[in-house]
């Protein structure tokens, strides 16, 4: 069974890696995937949360760190050091089918930290989010999604790894968000009238 699976993981990912080839791919999916491409975005969000929603904005820039944090202990250090599982761009059976786009890295497999961080935060944000602005839904899950589609495609993970990494994270995101919620209340029913800070 547990071959099988493998063997399946690893036809999906070379239909993603190989078939899905193309030039505008090739020179797109590294970028979505780099890190420093949304450090802008991610800029842009801690100013307007403090600048819209003052002190509660602080501890929503704040409960997101903390939800990054827990996300990437969880995939990083518990589960792939534990599983360790080897990377398709650097298993000697297997990395000369893989078109290797990006460095390939040093670190393990499984669960994908990108899936795992980027779904916990988008999914912490449309806890909170959601009903103050009804696209919050479907753009953090295309932007966590696309984030984790380059990891495939660039050949540094499996599908299941990414699969796996976004479901853990989705639970972290909503469990973060539920914390959140428990703690200020208040946030919810005035959630409508985002108050801006004065100078």
């Amino acid at each position: 069974m547990l071959n099988q699976l493998i063997h399946f993981d690893q036809e999906v990912f070379l239909a993603i890696n190989q078939g899905l080839s193309n030039p505008f791919f090739d020179w797109l999916l590294p970028i979505l995937r780099n890190p420093y491409t949304w450090a802008p975005l991610y800029l842009f969000l801690i100013i307007f949360f403090i600048k819209h929603y003052g002190k509660m904005g602080i501890l929503i820039v704040a409960f997101t760190l903390a939800n990054f944090g827990v996300s990437d202990a969880i995939s990083s250090h518990l589960i792939k050091k534990n599983v360790k599982r080897i990377r398709p761009c650097n298993d000697m059976v297997f990395k000369n089918e893989v078109n290797i786009r990006v460095r390939c890295g040093s670190g393990f497999s499984f669960t994908s930290s990108h899936a795992t961080n980027h779904f916990a935060m988008a999914f912490f944000w449309i806890a909170l989010f959601r009903r103050r602005w009804k696209h919050t839904l479907w753009l953090g899950i295309t932007w966590a999604s696309l984030i984790s589609f380059s990891q495939i495609y660039v050949g540094v993970h499996y599908p299941v790894d990414i699969v796996c990494g976004a479901v853990l994270g989705i639970l972290i995101g909503i469990g973060v968000g539920y914390l959140f919620r428990r703690f200020f209340p208040d946030f919810f029913q005035t959630n409508q009238l985002p108050e801006t800070v004065t100078t």
